[in-house]
């Protein structure tokens, strides 16, 4: 149903789009000053630590993946590509085809959590803050 091919260096400025569009439309916990806060990191580091694979349409970014290791680290869709099979689609490409097991979510974030339950992942551990010493809980999802 969908294309995935890798990304790099020069998606980046739409990818960032994506991720604003996507943490807006999921992430309502967070306040504005904390999206603001981690978009350069996203942009400027986190970036570039990971494989980058993503979903395109008629030259746009749907959504994009990025893995480290067997580490999923990130997945986010276009606002306007929810609920249309691109998640999906990435999330087996990196179980089937990149061997991740693993993957962090924001315990807040209900959507996905229940997206990555539905998908086979379990709860395998809670931290009670986010990566940057944040309130924000993250559960450590593997998969069955």
């Amino acid at each position: 149903m969908y294309t995935i091919s890798p990304l790099d260096k020069s998606d980046y400025q739409e990818m960032i789009e994506v991720w604003e569009g996507s943490v807006r439309a999921t992430h309502d916990f967070l306040p504005e000053s904390r999206i603001l806060e981690l978009k350069p990191l996203i942009l400027d580091q986190y970036f570039d630590a990971v494989q980058l694979f993503g979903v395109k349409e008629e030259g746009r970014i749907l959504g994009f993946l990025g893995i480290h290791e067997t580490d999923i680290e990130m997945l986010f869709i276009h606002p306007e590509a929810r609920g249309k099979g691109v998640g999906k689609t990435l999330l087996l490409h990196a179980i089937e085809d990149l061997n991740c097991t693993k993957v962090d979510v924001n315990e807040q974030n209900k959507q996905a959590v229940d997206f990555y339950l539905y998908m086979g992942f379990q709860i395998a551990g809670r931290s009670p803050l986010d990566g940057q010493g944040e309130p924000y809980p993250i559960l450590h999802l593997s998969l069955r």
